[in-house]
This record gives structure tokens, C-alpha cells and sequence, in this order.
């Protein structure tokens, strides 16, 4: 499936001159059929796209699969068919490929699924995959190459960074983290193990304008491609799902539980530059008697690097293996039952009692001591996630290289954007609950005492602790020795966190 460089700059023209892009397809759709096909359900944009307008043409052929008129497109249909994207199908024409929108913006990547809208300098590019798999569908093919989604714009939010020169792309699939990196690096090597996704992903950049230069292409599995190489960016959307066996290239290792992004992480600072960075997205066994923290925590600390892991979502065993069942439109087949019941057998031979799904994010400081945080994040955060990467390493690394002394002596400054909550009956006196919310960045929420509060109102980054607490202490009645023992534990964790920073000098 290689088609002329001429003919995928015809077929980008027209999209930008019929308004195939995500504003216009949202706009065609509107707001509940775009909705719907968030959910991937395709009735109501099917309904939206039946006039037969060119972008409703668009829409049905290389978005939502359906066979549309040969006379419809304005499109040059044998060349398309020639290059094996198009098929004839009677007197109508059919995609074989998922041919979809999508915005690059260096500020806020978003999947096209969320229809959301960005400013700035985004630009349009187009993302070439498999034909999504939907219920009632052919089962997929070994090599199915999956499209851009969630998953792809959350790594493209975590993978934000500064610009730099060598950047990897480990399995890089419909090549969508390339359209993201291709602005803000020198040269990007992407592999995949799939020779088939190395195919659709040259059409995914072509199509997208990035310089073919820009980017080498190779085939091979995990860092075979690349011995020796170093980087200043790795980033993966990996093969994490852990299942009994492996089917499907996209998704699945072949590694037995989560021992492939284990392997993943420990590997990646001998391909690391001084200085550089990895972001993965990474799937973790919770096993029975076993805190998965310290699970992920092994992981990051073996690398000697700066390590930082968030665990966004959770499942039992079932909810994962239905997921993933349903990810390969295997509900209501035969086969469903069996192999639901084979894959709770497997989880449960290893004592599995859930899958969390995250990030994990590394940075080679060259730090003698290197920090590790692991920690679980449900709530929306501020994007590009990656743009705080930094400040997250640097207020952890800040908080544990102080001792107690050093916390009361240091001038503290509250952080940007950070509110008290006071919960409590109407009326009362005293609150039954204090929080400190931040409104900014991770938006954390961290559960106070009096005294920590107090501090959070006075601390200016001009008087130390030791002398505030001795204030409070004073108006309070609290014993000053009590509170000088108690409060530093207190200090370092929201120092760690964010709420606090140590004021620096002007």
C-alpha cells in the first residue's frame, strides 16, 4: 500500500479545500452526531452525512467505512484504487484504510474524537490506519494497524517537552506521535515490529507534510532498531495490554504479565542522552499481597534516573478483559466465553487482583542521588501534562535533599494557584475538614491540619517557618517543641507535592 508522492499531495489539497479537517468535521456533524462518534457510534453522523455534499462524502468514506457512489468523489479514484486505498465495489467505491483528522498543536495535542477546540499555531494533519473494528465486523487481521485515539493524545500531551535534537518513537504504529514530535525535533527515529504500520505510518507523515527526511523509519522490536543510539526523547505508546497470549501486534507482547514495559523502563537510559527524557504509557499488574507502588517504584529505581509514575485507572481482572475483548470486537462472537474465561484463569494463576493504567516519565539528571515518585491521579489535569514534568522532578528532589532543620529554616513560599477549602456543618465553629486545592498544573488536593493552613496564609517566601510556627504556636496554645517536631514530615510532603516552594533569592 504505497501510493506516488504527487498523488497524496492531490488528496491533501482537496481535504483542505473541501474542509476534511477537525473543525470542519465537527462543524458537518454537529454537536451530537460528532458526540456519538466520540462513543463510536456512527448511526447519527451517518444520518448527518446523508446529503452527499463533498464533505459529507468524505466523512462516510474515509472516516465512518461505508461504500459511497464512484460518482460522488471528486477524487481521483484510480489512482487511489491503483495505490490500494480505495476499492471498487459495483458501482460504489470503498476505503480500506481509516483516513482521519487530526490537530498538532504544540500547546494542547487532542484527539479528534474529543472534538475539542485549540488555539494558537495548530495545524491540520491526517492520520492513516486500519479501518476501525466495530461490532458484527471480520475479526482483525494479526497485523492490524490501530488508529489515533485516547491513548495517542495522551502520550502526545505527556511527551510535550522543549524542543530537542534526536528523538525516538518506539512503536509508532499510524505514526501519529511523529506528526507531534516532527515540529519540535531535529530528527525522529520511529520503529515498529509491524512492517504493515511502518507502511500507513510513511502515508500518515506524507500526507501530513512532515519532511521525509525528517524521519527514519525502521523496522524491529523495541530498542533492536537503534543499538548504541542515544536520544534526547524516547516516547511509547507500547504493546502493553497483558494477556495470555499475543495476537495482535498493536497491542500485545507476547511477554509474560507486565515484564514488557518492566523491560521497557529499565532499558531506556542506555538510550538516553545526559540530560534526556522518556515518556510511556505502561499497563502494571496489582498483585495479591504486593503494593503496586513498590512494584512500579523497582522499576524507576534500577534506571538511576529521575523517575516519575502515575497511575490513572484501575480495573479487576474482568472489567480489563472485557475491554480489550470489546477493543477487538469480540463481544457476541463464539468464541467471547471462552476466551473471557481462559484470560481470568491466566490472571489468576499469577494472583492478579487489578490493572492500572498510566504514565511513567524519566529523566537521566546525572544526579548521584536521582528522586522516584509513584503516585495515583484520577482527576483532569492541566495540559500539556509534560510541560510540568519538570517542576514535579525538581519540587521532589527539593523536598527530600532538606532535613527537618533545613525545612524550618528555609524561607517557603505558598504556590501559584493554590486555594483553601474549609469543609464543615453551617455555622460551626471549627471546620470538620481543611484542604489545600491547587487550581493549577496536577490540581492536587492535600487534607491540612490548622497548623499547616496557617502556614499557607502567612508564608511568603520572606520569613522562615521556625519563627511563623513559633506565632502560631503562641496564638494557638500548641506546645512550640511539639510543633516543631511534628510539622517538618508535614512541610516536605507538600513541598514534594507542589504547595509549597522554596523561595529563591530575586
Amino acid at each position: 500500500m504505497d501510493a506516488p508522492s504527487d498523488l497524496v499531495l492531490r488528496l491533501r489539497d482537496r481535504f483542505l479545500e473541501i474542509g476534511y479537517t477537525i473543525d470542519g468535521v465537527r462543524d458537518r456533524l454537529g454537536d451530537m452526531a460528532a458526540t456519538a462518534l466520540a462513543r463510536e457510534e456512527t448511526v447519527p453522523a451517518l444520518r448527518a452525512t446523508r446529503e452527499g455534499d463533498p464533505l459529507a462524502v468524505l466523512i462516510r468514506l474515509w472516516w465512518l467505512g461505508v461504500p459511497v457512489s464512484a460518482a460522488a468523489p471528486d477524487l481521483p479514484l484510480r489512482d487511489l484504487i491503483d495505490a490500494g486505498l480505495l476499492v471498487r465495489v459495483g458501482d460504489t467505491v470503498q476505503a480500506t484504510v481509516h483516513l482521519q483528522p487530526w490537530t498538532i498543536s504544540p500547546i494542547s495535542p487532542i484527539s479528534p474524537s474529543s472534538y475539542g477546540s485549540v488555539g494558537g499555531t495548530d495545524r491540520t494533519a491526517w492520520v492513516v490506519s486500519d479501518r476501525k473494528v466495530r461490532p458484527g465486523d471480520p475479526a482483525l487481521r494479526p497485523d492490524h494497524v490501530v488508529g489515533a485515539g485516547g491513548a495517542s493524545a495522551s502520550l502526545a500531551q505527556l511527551a510535550w517537552t522543549e524542543p530537542v535534537g534526536r528523538a525516538l518513537d518506539l512503536g509508532t504504529g499510524c505514526g501519529v506521535q511523529v506528526l507531534h514530535l516532527a515540529d519540535r525535533a531535529d530528527q525522529v527515529v520511529a520503529t515498529d515490529v509491524n512492517p504493515r504500520a511502518l507502511r500507513l505510518a510513511r502515508l500518515s507523515w506524507e500526507l501530513s507534510g512532515v519532511p521525509r527526511q525528517r524521519v527514519d523509519a525502521r523496522e524491529g522490536s523495541v530498542y533492536g532498531p537503534v543499538p548504541g543510539e542515544r536520544f534526547d526523547l524516547v516516547v511509547s505508546n507500547p504493546p502493553f495490554v497483558i494477556s495470555p497470549d499475543s495476537r495482535y501486534a498493536y497491542r500485545e507482547s507476547g511477554f509474560r504479565g507486565d515484564e514488557f514495559c518492566r523491560d521497557l523502563i529499565r532499558q531506556a537510559p542506555r538510550h538516553l542522552c545526559p540530560g534526556g527524557h522518556a515518556r510511556f504509557l505502561a499497563n502494571w499488574l496489582h498483585v495479591r499481597g504486593e503494593d503496586w507502588q513498590d512494584r512500579v517504584g523497582g522499576w524507576l529505581t534500577e534506571t538511576g534516573c529521575d523517575g516519575w509514575a502515575v497511575q490513572r485507572d484501575v480495573q479487576d481482572p474482568a472489567e480489563y478483559v472485557e475491554l480489550w475483548l470489546r477493543d477487538s470486537a469480540e463481544q457476541g462472537t463464539a468464541a467471547y466465553r471462552e476466551r473471557y474465561d481462559e484470560w481470568l484463569s491466566w490472571f489468576e494463576s499469577m494472583g492478579v487482583t487489578g490493572v492500572g493504567f498510566g504514565w511513567i516519565a524519566l529523566h537521566d539528571s546525572g544526579s548521584p542521588n536521582p528522586v522516584v515518585r509513584v503516585e495515583e491521579l484520577r482527576q483532569q489535569v492541566e495540559s500539556p501534562v509534560g510541560a510540568h514534568i519538570p517542576n514535579v522532578l525538581r519540587a521532589v528532589k527539593a523536598a527530600h535533599a532538606m532535613t527537618d532543620e533545613d525545612l524550618l529554616d528555609v524561607p517557603l513560599l505558598i504556590a501559584d494557584g493554590v486555594v483553601e477549602e474549609r469543609v464543615g456543618p453551617p455555622g460551626a465553629d471549627d471546620p470538620s475538614r481543611i484542604l489545600l486545592r491547587q487550581t493549577r498544573g496536577l490540581r492536587r488536593t492535600a487534607a491540612v491540619g490548622t497548623v499547616e493552613a496557617a502556614l499557607a496564609g502567612v508564608c511568603d517566601g520572606e520569613i522562615p517557618a521556625r519563627p511563623l510556627l513559633a506565632a502560631i504556636a503562641e496564638l494557638t496554645g500548641a506546645e512550640p517543641p511539639e510543633l516543631l517536631r511534628r510539622v517538618p514530615a508535614e512541610l516536605r510532603a507538600l513541598v514534594a507535592e507542589g504547595f509549597f516552594r522554596v523561595a529563591t533569592p530575586d
